[in-house]
């Protein structure tokens, strides 16, 4: 009876309470956690994690099951903590789709809509390239191994059972909201530019020779100066934007 007992203390509840934050901040991370993957592949992953992750943080977890209402109230702020993380890393994404959906607007294209299966919403068709093309690098350059190590030592920033100050919380999502907004146009700069050149050089056209269609030849010609930018802007781009992920994810889990 005593084994059993120290089993349930040391094992399910160590491995319970884990399971709450791992799995919750893996159901909204970047991939694992978007629509396309089945919840049952994402369930697997995050029961998996969390048998390697809840012997490493076992220090962090009380010695004794605690009563029935501060059990529920921890399982609550680890809910919240794992959610938490989660969004964090999925705001940071938000860049990409918002650099797509200025590229589109300068590239004539915002109407075209397409299914993006990051944010199970419809998008711009850059803004799902962009995004698809950023997961593949974060995976590609184990980019997400940073996600996995900040859960691991959120235990350090965030303890067991303590719930995160919420003017705090306020001020992070602020922040990251407004760098992934910022990095959004600065990557769509170049774009913003020769678009604007191309809409001046227009209307002076038009104005020179106003029997002549403008938007007939504008548009074409809009079209494919976006994509001849894209072609020879994206591989710069996509490198930026994961400059500004790591540092993102760097400066939340370490705290500084």
């Amino acid at each position: 009876m005593d084994v059993l007992t120290t089993f349930v203390e040391t094992g399910v509840f160590a491995f319970m309470i884990t399971f709450v934050r791992v799995g919750t901040a893996l159901f909204l991370m970047p991939g694992i956690g978007d629509t396309y993957t089945p919840s049952r592949v994402r369930l697997y992953m995050a029961l998996g994690l969390t048998l390697i992750i809840s012997p490493i943080v076992k220090g962090h977890l009380p010695v004794e099951i605690p009563a029935t209402f501060v059990m529920l109230s921890m399982l609550m702020t680890e809910f919240f903590i794992g959610a938490f993380i989660g969004m964090f890393s999925r705001i940071l994404m938000m860049a990409l789709d918002t650099a797509g959906m200025m590229i589109s607007m300068q590239a004539g294209l915002a109407n075209a809509q397409l299914f993006n299966p990051a944010f199970a919403t419809q998008g711009s068709i850059f803004g799902a390239f962009l995004i698809m093309s950023g997961m593949m690098l974060l995976f590609a350059t184990d980019m997400h191994h940073m996600f996995l190590w900040g859960i691991v030592n959120s235990y350090d920033t965030f303890p067991l059972g303590e719930l995160p100050d919420k003017g705090g919380i306020a001020h992070i999502i602020s922040n990251a909201v407004s760098a992934s907004f910022s990095t959004g146009i600065r990557m769509a700069a170049p774009f913003i530019v020769i678009t604007t050149v191309l809409y001046i050089g227009m209307g002076v056209l038009a104005r020179l020779m106003p029997q002549i269609q403008v938007f007939m030849l504008a548009i074409p010609a809009q079209i494919m100066i976006a994509f001849l930018v894209m072609a020879l802007t994206i591989s710069a781009g996509l490198m930026f934007w994961l400059s500004f992920y790591e540092e993102g994810m760097h400066f939340f889990f370490s705290g500084k």
